[in-house]
């Protein structure tokens, strides 16, 4: 009846339960505030907040399997999070 997640399912959870909350939190700061260069500002905060809590969730899952998977496929999941890392960068 009652579920039970993994710790580290829950933390990931969390920390885009925070994200999406960062998200309407500006959208209604950009409502409020009802000039386009406040709204920018506003958005270009966003843009930090996007990168960081993509960076700490696929860190926190990471961590997670690590002990699950072997050493090699550990490697090409690390070498994955550079090629998207590398992709946000461009």
């Amino acid at each position: 009846m009652f579920l039970v997640f993994e710790k580290v399912v829950l933390w990931m959870a969390a920390i885009r339960i925070f994200s999406g909350l960062c998200e309407i939190t500006a959208a209604l700061f950009m409502l409020r505030f009802n000039t386009v260069e406040k709204a920018l500002v506003v958005n270009s905060l966003l843009a930090f907040v996007g990168p960081l809590v993509l960076l700490t969730t696929m860190s926190i899952g990471l961590v997670g399997i690590s002990y699950k998977v072997s050493f090699a496929k550990l490697i090409w999941l690390l070498i994955g999070v550079g090629c998207i890392l590398f992709s946000l960068k461009k």
